[in-house]
């Protein structure tokens, strides 16, 4: 198997209709379930954007990919060749559900989860045959960052190891194969670098808004195009073991949550969400904001070789 003819995503949120969108497009027959029909309702409207976003890629459709929308869960999964279980990162929830999902799918079919952080092998001590059971890590938006994390718990077998770096070559996607480890390496990464940015913007050494076109058009620009271990090799091991000697203690190592972050939670001051966070957005501007983001995103995509290309790497 390569595309699974029939795939089951569990879970219509934040990611579900993007990763239904790169399975129909791929050729898949795609079935989302959610609990209410409200879910489902909003899934359907979000699908809609992200196939049109796609759209905007260019690239033909293969086959007859199609996407249904289910709140049966039975009905869902019957037949299903693939599942997805992509609900709230709460790890009670997910067990909960991976556990139901087992009841009606065939013994053959691989179960994986889009957790992003939750251990696998915590996960599937609610799967009987763990063999089959595997994390398939997505990118937020699902539909237009071509990479997914492929992490195998403890009792993940190669054979659903392989099988998954397969599907995600199918549709287009890196898959990149690490191991079981909180965060993962994306997430990992990240927060590292989000920790040092808030350490600088609270102790004042550089505004919010200067610190994001100086990560934008500096690191950014240049990770868009070549990897931290190449960019390590153009500079020269030299240049950075001296650097590193004298920065590296000098960087950020908190522990806790930074007081920049926590005092607007305190506030309810969530982000585009709220219509405030680090920012302030005035009404309509959110959405204006996410469409802007969108569209760069499309544009870099477009302008990046495709995956798959290893002179990339």
């Amino acid at each position: 198997m390569s595309m699974p003819s029939v795939t089951t995503v569990v879970g219509s949120g934040t990611m579900g209709p993007g990763i239904a969108s790169v399975f129909a497009r791929a050729g898949s027959e795609v079935r989302i379930y959610d609990i209410s029909e409200e879910a489902l309702e909003r899934a359907r409207t979000s699908v809609a954007l992200c196939e049109t976003v796609l759209n905007g890629l260019g690239g033909e459709k293969v086959g007859n990919g199609s996407i249904s929308f289910e709140i049966d869960l039975e009905k869902a999964l019957k037949g299903t060749k693939f599942v997805l279980e992509a609900v709230p990162e709460k790890i009670e929830i997910k067990k909960s559900v991976l556990a139901e999902i087992e009841k009606y799918v065939g013994d053959d079919v691989i179960i994986a989860s889009t957790t992003s952080g939750i251990p696998i092998s915590d996960l599937a001590v609610s799967i009987v045959k763990s063999s089959r059971f595997i994390g398939m890590h997505w990118s937020n938006p699902p539909h237009l960052i071509p990479l997914i994390e492929v992490v195998p718990g403890e009792k993940t077998s190669d054979a659903t190891r392989d099988e998954l770096v397969k599907i995600s070559h199918a549709f287009g996607y890196e898959g990149v194969v690490e191991k079981d480890i909180p965060g993962f390496a994306e997430n990992r990464i990240l927060y590292a670098i989000l920790r040092e940015c808030l350490s600088m913007v609270e102790d004042g050494v550089i505004s919010q808004k200067d610190l994001d076109i100086c990560v934008r058009w500096g690191i950014g620009y240049k990770l868009a195009v070549v990897g931290p271990m190449r960019l390590l090799d153009m500079a020269g091991l030299d240049i950075y073991n001296n650097v590193a000697g004298y920065l590296n203690p000098d960087l950020s190592n908190q522990k806790d949550i930074s007081k920049f972050i926590t005092d607007r939670v305190a506030a309810g001051r969530l982000g585009m969400k709220t219509g405030a966070g680090i920012f302030d957005y005035a009404e309509g501007e959110v959405a204006a904001k996410r469409a802007e983001i969108v569209k760069g995103l499309v544009a870099v995509r477009k302008a990046l070789p495709a995956p798959l290309s290893q002179n990339q790497i």
